[in-house]
């Protein structure tokens, strides 16, 4: 597949979102930035809510974020790309629970226009799966919503993985979002008939495959980058585009406090 667009787009922006944890999700927006900063665009990464951390060099890092940082180009603020940076590697409303955080939409919503005003392309990857909790009354669902951006759903190729996308596209739909594209992650080698698993995939999803990242013994998003192709996503320009105009209204009123609740883990 091609690694690179053939013209450059603009002004896009993306909600990365999985059929479970562990599916390949950080790979695949990590190579879409890539791609996209390849191409001479601004290119950014937005992990909304992260949940596990690792002390290095006396900072604490989480990994995904970190490779969305180094696949995109955009020297944006921790508290922007990661409101919400939680220490336990956990389900995020029960990591933030543990550290008496309340994960809320304005501080998230806030993050994220700012981020778009700074780069010409913001891929926000989801925690888990489309629906993980963030507390009570919000879940990863709710803030893909709120942006209202067009969905990407990586499909991680293993036993079950028919039931698990077709859902998860059900879900998606069902609150009135696009599901622009999707990516198989090869996530099990010896999985039976992937090809086959992959073409009813093809015929059931409704939305144009962007790329098959395989197994790869050295996983980066380089390297991942040369599976995909993101040219079926520019029809979703233009809607991408007026949600943004949206959301950079709404930061007008969001209170700068709002975005701190990683900056002490900065």
């Amino acid at each position: 597949m091609s690694t690179a667009p053939h013209a450059p787009m603009t002004r896009r922006r993306w909600f990365v979102t999985g059929t479970d944890t562990g599916v390949g999700k950080t790979l695949a927006s990590s190579a879409m930035l890539s791609l996209l900063a390849a191409s001479g665009l601004r290119a950014v990464g937005m992990k909304p809510v992260a949940a596990g951390l690792e002390l290095v060099d006396g900072a604490w890092r989480n990994d995904d974020v970190e490779q969305l940082r180094a696949a995109g180009n955009v020297d944006a603020p921790l508290a922007l790309r990661c409101p919400y940076l939680l220490r336990a590697p956990m389900s995020p409303h029960l990591a933030a629970r543990e550290e008496g955080v309340r994960i809320e939409l304005p501080p998230l919503l806030s993050a994220f226009a700012a981020l778009s005003q700074q780069a010409d392309a913001v891929v926000v990857e989801g925690v888990g799966g489309f629906c993980v909790p963030f507390g009570d009354d919000l879940d990863s669902a709710d803030l893909a919503v709120a942006l209202g951006l067009p969905v990407i759903l990586v499909v991680g190729l293993r036993l079950g993985c028919l039931n698990h996308a077709l859902l998860t596209a059900e879900a998606i739909r069902a609150r009135g979002l696009m599901l622009a594209g999707w990516i198989a992650s090869t996530i099990e080698p010896e999985m039976l008939a992937p090809e086959a698993n992959l073409q009813t995939l093809r015929g059931r999803l409704g939305a144009p495959l962007l790329g098959v990242v395989p197994h790869l013994a050295e996983p980066s998003a380089a390297s991942a980058a040369r599976h995909l192709d993101l040219r079926a996503l520019r029809a979703t320009a233009a809607y991408a585009a007026h949600r943004s105009a949206e959301l950079a209204e709404f930061s007008h009123s969001a209170a700068p406090a709002e975005l701190s609740p990683s900056a002490a883990l900065a």
